[in-house]
């Protein structure tokens, strides 16, 4: 069987009975990543592809997993660990040693000495080689773990081989890499680690190379940083390199800054490197200028290939010939929309919708869809259906879960430009300097729009909403503002309600209907006292003029009545001191990880003081949290029955109280409340005396008790 299984094999790989022990550079590509790693199935793939990478071959994760069997118990102890536990945090540290101790001090099966040793002495008579680690966790396009396992470089003789390999195997669970990991989410037991082997590559120059600029974002510029000698010193950051910035588009090196190449490294004759200080010279280039934009030329290729932007380590000879020593992708790019234009000619702006909101976590699939809908809404009270209002109109795009608008169309006309720019001047200051800025960008260039159909939109937007009609009356009459807004409320709360047998399907579609048909109810009901709240303000500091600051102003402001930021701060800090004079929640709250806390109270076994204060706390404001915007995003509500639609009441007390009820319509305050003035009881209850099931996006947070029928 051994002998079958021998024949299929690639020429100059060598077998155990679990599986390949140790295979050429050759005969790797990207399927093989946990067998290889990432780094060497990303060498495999670029030799397959005709790229110049040094030869070599890859010791396998089989062979790792051989030496490392005696880790299971580590392994075991580290998936315990809680990432915000601080003893745990220091007990991972302990744990990551002992794994690294292990794997040094393992006895290396012969059949694994002797697979490498077959291999290198198949490189040549006492080759120079690199040898690099590989883990299957790294080199992708979510986590490159650069630097984070060792490199060793101009390595000579059979012993000295396997030696860097069981450092580079040891090297898997250093602090740092296992530190990486968690915050990653992967799981200890399932990286694995392989180790490459390449002949090394006497290099005249050395560095990296960015295929996109990984300071600005933009593709379309390679960033290289070059030195003499290895590149080790340019990785390691001990030496200050020759610094390039290309545009792929046209070779045009846009900017160019010589380091002092201080510190050079060299390999030695006997093996291992050497660290050169050089004398304080004037600094010449270590790459010519059409090095430079071949170096930049070749990186397209690589990208190319990959379909994605790289962050690659080269070497370029004494005869000026480059060679790829590994490839990965670089993580720390942006993703761009999918309509984002291919080429620098053409330039479109983005806003950042979440930005905007304070938002900047992504958002949910469920987010993002209704927020695509809410504009559909908007964009047809214009005027301008579109043709799906799932999609939404096509200035809203999405990259990384996030939402952006399009404003490039907006920022090409004279109002729109305008608009924006004093829009983003109260809501986003940095936003408006950047459309100040691109102004003068002749690819944003203004364009001739008609003003009669601008007129005829904003008229129509007018006299749909009634604005003009409802801001006068949101300046002369607050208080009856206010009213018609939190009827308004009730209102939309009692729409969003289904019949208790309704399907999934019936309940989506009257979400969606209720996000269509909100916008024209809240642009006439609660924009003009928004707008009108904001006018005041305004008028309020330029009547006063220079007799109060705006700091003076915003103090005002947050002391007005009916504030509920200020109402939500003062109940917290309410609740803060409550706390602070029992000594035994005190002590709680400052020695329990946030997360425990949070599941004693979904629990309900908090002490009764912050259990309830909590409670209720969350009762009143817990719809105003983190990510409020996102529908997809679970918020905190009330488990009493009417809690939901006591929010339409300026009647404090009956939140708390309700906020407390164990949710009994017997024990219920707010519904004696409303029984004996005659208002909302239909829409609380229904015939079971639970109220009539409501379309949601949230989750219960504390226990509570069902109330009987």
């Amino acid at each position: 069987m051994n002998s079958q299984i021998q024949a299929n094999q690639p020429p100059g790989s060598h077998q155990s009975d679990a599986g390949p022990l140790v295979l050429p550079l050759t005969t790797l590509d990207r399927t093989q990543l946990s067998l290889v790693g990432g780094k060497a199935a990303n060498l495999g793939e670029l030799i397959r592809a005709g790229f110049s990478v040094p030869g070599g071959f890859c010791v396998t994760t089989i062979a790792y997993a051989l030496v490392s069997a005696t880790l299971e118990p580590i392994l075991a102890e580290l998936a315990k660990l809680r990432n915000d536990d601080v003893e745990d945090i220091a007990h991972q540290a302990e744990l990551a040693a002992a794994a690294r101790d292990a794997v040094l001090q393992a006895s290396i099966p012969t059949s694994i000495t002797g697979a490498i040793t077959r291999a290198y002495r198949a490189l040549g008579n006492e080759e120079p080689v690199a040898i690099r680690s590989s883990a299957t966790a790294e080199d992708l396009p979510t986590a490159s773990f650069a630097g984070q396992q060792e490199t060793y470089l101009n390595i000579i003789g059979v012993e000295a081989v396997l030696t860097a390999v069981q450092r580079c195997w040891s090297s898997l669970w250093t602090e740092r890499a296992v530190s990486y990991r968690r915050s990653l989410g992967i799981d200890p037991g399932a990286v694995r680690m392989a180790v490459v082997v390449q002949r090394m590559i006497v290099a005249q120059s050395a560095g990296v190379l960015f295929t996109a600029n990984p300071l600005t974002g933009k593709r379309r510029q390679a960033v290289i940083d070059a030195n003499l000698g290895l590149g080790e010193a340019v990785v390691s950051g001990a030496t200050i390199p020759d610094h390039f910035v290309v545009n792929t588009t046209t070779g045009e090196i846009v900017e160019r800054r010589l380091g002092d190449k201080q510190i050079i490294i060299q390999a030695t004759p006997g093996g291992g490197t050497r660290k050169i200080v050089a004398d304080a010279r004037t600094p010449e280039p270590c790459l010519s200028d059409a090095q430079v934009r071949a170096l930049a030329k070749l990186g397209a290729k690589v990208e190319a290939h990959f379909n994605v932007p790289q962050d690659i380590e080269w070497a370029m000879d004494a005869s000026g010939q480059f060679f790829l020593l590994q490839s990965r992708p670089i993580t720390t790019l942006f993703p761009l929309p999918a309509d984002a234009p291919p080429t620098d000619e053409v330039l479109r702006v983005y806003l950042s919708y979440n930005i905007q909101q304070g938002t900047y976590r992504p958002f949910t699939p469920m987010g993002i869809s209704a927020t695509r809908l809410l504009v559909s809404s908007l964009a047809t009270l214009a005027g301008f259906p579109p043709r799906e209002p799932l999609t939404g109109p096509g200035f809203v795009t999405e990259a990384a879960s996030r939402i952006f608008f399009d404003v490039t169309a907006a920022l090409r006309s004279s109002f729109g430009r305008a608009f924006l720019i004093r829009a983003m001047l109260e809501a986003e200051v940095h936003a408006a300097v950047i459309f100040q800025q691109l102004a003068s960008d002749p690819r944003l260039s203004l364009l001739p729009i008609p003003r009669l159909s601008l007129v005829r939109t904003i008229i129509l937007l007018l006299i749909r909403t009634g604005m003009p009609l409802y801001l006068l009356r949101a300046l002369l009459l607050p208080r009856s503002a206010r009213a018609r807004l939190l009827r308004l409320v009730r209102i939309l709360r009692s729409a969003g309600k289904v019949a208790s047998d309704a399907s999934a399907s019936d309940r989506l579609a009257a979400a969606e209907q209720l996000i269509l048909d909100s916008p024209l109810r809240l642009l006439s009901g609660a924009s003009p006292v928004m707008l009108g709240g904001m006018q005041a303000f305004a008028l309020a500091g330029k009547f006063l003029g220079g007799l109060v600051t705006a700091s003076e102003l915003q103090v005002v402001l947050r002391g007005a009545p009916f504030n509920p930021t200020t109402e939500m701060d003062l109940a917290l800090w309410t609740l803060a001191k409550q706390v602070q004079n029992d000594a035994a929640v005190t002590h709680l709250l400052q020695h329990t990880p946030p997360v425990r806390l949070a599941e004693d109270y979904r629990n309900g076994s908090l002490p009764p003081l912050l259990q309830n204060g909590l409670a209720t706390f969350l009762a009143i404001y817990g719809h105003r949290s983190v990510a409020e915007l996102d529908l997809g995003v679970p918020g905190a509500k009330a488990g009493c029955a009417a809690c939901s639609l006591a929010s339409s009441s300026d009647e404090h007390a009956l939140w708390q109280a309700c906020a407390k009820c164990p949710g009994s319509v017997s024990h219920c305050s707010l519904h004696g409340h409303v029984s004996s003035s005659g208002r909302l009881e239909r829409n609380l209850y229904g015939s079971g005396g639970w109220r009539q099931p409501e379309i949601s996006f949230s989750l219960p947070c504390p226990k509570r008790t069902k109330p009987s029928p």
